[in-house]
């Protein structure tokens, strides 16, 4: 689940670009723990989107996860990883005004053990990445 600096919430109202960090496994093998998140605020979201969004009962806790679908009441949402719970199959759908925005971009920051040229080329090239709507992954998720 990705936690928010209080700087970066401050922030929302003036830039439409914010950061977040990955905490849990909710989201792989999208996201790792530790990646870093751009989130686009305020975006238009649609099925197969991943989004940042505060949690229905903790609505301090934000929490990253894979719009499904549209129902009444709000988005059915659903992590990548299938085991490892927290998503609508717990808590239902979640209200429109709870989803802040969409991820854009995924970082993975460089681990200080990576010292050898092939661990950092290896970085280099994989290091950012956008973070895209899958529709077939909507669609298998919408299965289970």
């Amino acid at each position: 689940m990705p936690e928010l600096s209080q700087e970066t919430e401050r922030g929302r109202a003036v830039l439409p670009f914010g950061g977040a960090e990955v905490r849990g496994p909710s989201m792989v093998p999208t996201l790792q723990h530790g990646d870093r998140l751009v989130v686009q605020y305020g975006a238009r979201v649609r099925p197969g989107d991943v989004v940042v969004l505060r949690h229905p009962f903790q609505q301090d806790l934000l929490v990253v996860k894979r719009i499904a679908e549209r129902r009444e009441g709000g988005w059915w949402v659903l992590g990548d990883n299938a085991y490892a719970g927290g998503d609508s199959t717990d808590y239902g759908t979640v209200p429109e005004d709870l989803v802040l925005g969409k991820v854009r971009l995924r970082y993975r920051p460089h681990l200080p053990g990576q010292r050898s040229p092939f661990a950092l080329v290896r970085w280099v090239l994989g290091a950012a990445r956008p973070v895209l709507s899958d529709r077939s992954a909507s669609r298998r998720l919408r299965a289970r």
